[in-house]
């Protein structure tokens, strides 16, 4: 399945005779799988080729990872390409699954919360059967031995073994996926920076971004565990908290959950959301929520026409000015 979606993405040469046009491939920028029953009720899942193009090596070594989107998802898949490019690392497609709050940890664990866990007042547990890039679980290591999701063109031999040797391959769950296949398995064991966003198609409106920039949270292994196994053991398991303000939709952990868009986020490492306000004012995509200190933040000159309330004036301009590509 993998090496059929590769050629399709970026076409193949050595296709037999009488396949010239399949030779070309679509020369994709992203794709997509459809699974959720249309697919998975009688064919093996798509987790292994998902988890594996999305991530920045394969057989051939290091490369440029693919955008493969699950479940239809095209708002996400489009959200992972956006910071690829921005980037050029590996995304995290993942449920936007549940949230923690300090009190049901300590019910379920007996663990306190501590750090920017506890400062947000919980966690969001982010879960997918298999897009999560495997570069996700942190085994590689900048010059100074800290976790990191590297740039494509700077992942070593060495990362590519110690991801590797931090992910299983669980035979998928037969209630979700009746026709089988192998789910990649990790956790994100490493606090780092991150930035989760979900671009929302509204009818009357068009689409819109939502931006949570925050970091990974480590846990304690048993307290990982009895956490995970409320919901699927055999996925790759991220703890995720944003960096809260203590008003509004970043009150706390539970407001982001609350006021996101839909049950999937794309998730990038390193907190890029200024980039991803100015791409948006680029793209005439309004920004709807976002926690990116506002001296970080450069929208074009023009905005400053549209009210003195920023967001309420990139809504304004954006409309006035219509998309840059239809």
């Amino acid at each position: 399945m993998m090496c059929i979606i590769k050629d399709l993405m970026s076409g193949n040469d050595k296709l037999p005779a009488g396949r010239e046009e399949e030779m070309v491939g679509h020369n994709a920028i992203a794709a997509g799988f459809q699974g959720q029953r249309q697919w998975t009720d009688f064919y093996p899942n798509c987790d292994f080729p998902e988890a594996m193009l999305n991530t920045t090596f394969d057989w051939n070594g290091a490369r440029e990872p693919y955008i493969l989107a699950t479940e239809n998802d095209v708002l996400n898949g489009l959200g992972m390409m956006f910071m690829k490019l921005l980037t050029n690392r590996a995304q995290i497609f993942a449920d936007v699954r549940t949230y923690w709050s300090p009190e049901a940890v300590k019910k379920s664990t007996g663990y306190e919360l501590e750090g920017k866990a506890k400062e947000a007042a919980g966690f969001i547990h982010l879960i997918n059967s298999g897009a999560a890039c495997l570069d996700a679980n942190g085994q590689a290591k900048d010059e100074n031995g800290n976790p990191v999701m590297k740039e494509w063109f700077n992942v070593t031999e060495e990362d590519q073994k110690n991801i590797m040797a931090a992910t299983t391959w669980n035979y998928a769950d037969c209630g979700y996926f009746r026709g089988g296949g192998f789910s990649s398995r990790f956790v994100t064991d490493a606090e780092m920076p991150v930035t989760m966003i979900r671009l929302n198609l509204v009818k009357g409106l068009g689409p819109m971004l939502q931006i949570a920039e925050g970091w990974t949270v480590k846990l304690p292994e048993e307290v990982s565990d009895k956490l995970w196994k409320r919901t699927d053991y055999t996925w790759p398991c991220t703890w995720f908290t944003p960096r809260v303000t203590g008003k509004g939709a970043f009150k706390t952990a539970y407001d982001v959950m609350n006021n996101w868009g839909a049950n999937h986020g794309a998730i990038s490492y390193g907190h890029i959301g200024a980039d991803l306000i100015t791409l948006c004012s680029i793209l005439r995509i309004p920004v709807a929520m976002h926690n990116v200190p506002e001296e970080d933040i450069f929208r074009p000159a023009a905005w400053n026409a549209f009210g003195m309330d920023k967001e309420g004036a990139d809504f304004r301009a954006c409309a006035n000015y219509g998309p840059m590509y239809k």
